[in-house]
């Protein structure tokens, strides 16, 4: 992701209603245990901030490995959301089950309520109705190649992998490989047409990619009784999958 394209994307979250929450949620612990540290006898007093130390240390820890491992910032913010709402209410817990209850029973509702924001930056991608994607692959005047991503943005997954597309689009479209979207929240009834299932929405996101309007590649794949294969989606697996640096060289040379 581009330096400009990420400093939009934390403004955005900056701002956005579901950091926000998690922000005031995160925060509110520390004048409810200034209050507690009075209220606390000294061996839970002792006992609590071990642990606190300990959740600080393991939080660390997990937090600068998911940075140098994770490919996008959108991964490292959920992960890093998602464990420090756990770390939180353990200490809660600790201090009083009652505000360990009551700190799930927060985040619960703002996972109900909100969604982490996706990623907007279109790249080169370009985003289709059914309707502009059958055309596309029907012309022939168009890209010998479609990679066209199938996403809802309802998802937890859409969301997190929305950054992928945009960015592999820079790299590697060109006059022979093009990259579309097509969003399947908008458009449900488009789900059957191209093979896809949305009997449950966690199978989502689906890449498949077209030559001269024929489909040759899909990821993740489909067993023969129509099940799809579970696989975490990362940047590197789908240019594997589809073979994007054999495509970008066969452009180059011509092919």
């Amino acid at each position: 992701m581009s330096s400009t394209s990420t400093a939009r994307w934390l403004n955005r979250m900056a701002s956005d209603q579901y950091c926000l929450l998690h922000f005031l949620a995160f925060f509110s612990y520390i004048p409810i245990r200034s209050s507690a540290s009075h209220l606390l006898l000294p061996s839970r007093s002792s006992l609590l901030f071990e642990r606190e130390i300990q959740a600080v240390v393991v939080f660390s820890v997990i937090a600068a490995v998911k940075t140098v491992r994770a490919e996008t910032w959108q991964t490292v913010i959920s992960d890093s959301l998602l464990f420090a709402k756990i770390f939180l209410t353990a200490l809660a817990l600790v201090m009083d089950y009652h505000l360990g209850l009551w700190y799930a029973l927060v985040f619960i509702v703002i996972h109900i309520l909100t969604q982490q924001p996706p990623y907007e930056g279109l790249g080169n991608s370009i985003h289709l109705t059914p309707l502009q994607l059958e055309a596309l692959l029907t012309e022939g005047n168009t890209s010998r190649f479609w990679l066209v991503e199938f996403r809802a943005l309802s998802t937890s997954t859409c969301i997190c992998t929305s950054s992928f597309f945009p960015e592999l689009s820079i790299t590697y479209s060109n006059k022979n490989l093009s990259f579309g979207v097509v969003d399947l929240g908008l458009f449900p009834n488009a789900a059957e047409k191209f093979g896809i299932s949305l009997a449950s929405l966690s199978q989502l996101p689906v890449y498949i990619l077209f030559e001269n309007g024929n489909e040759v590649t899909r990821f993740p794949e489909l067993d023969f009784q129509g099940t799809v294969f579970s696989f975490s989606i990362t940047k590197k697996i789908l240019c594997e999958r589809f073979e994007l640096d054999k495509h970008l060289l066969d452009y180059i040379n011509g092919k």
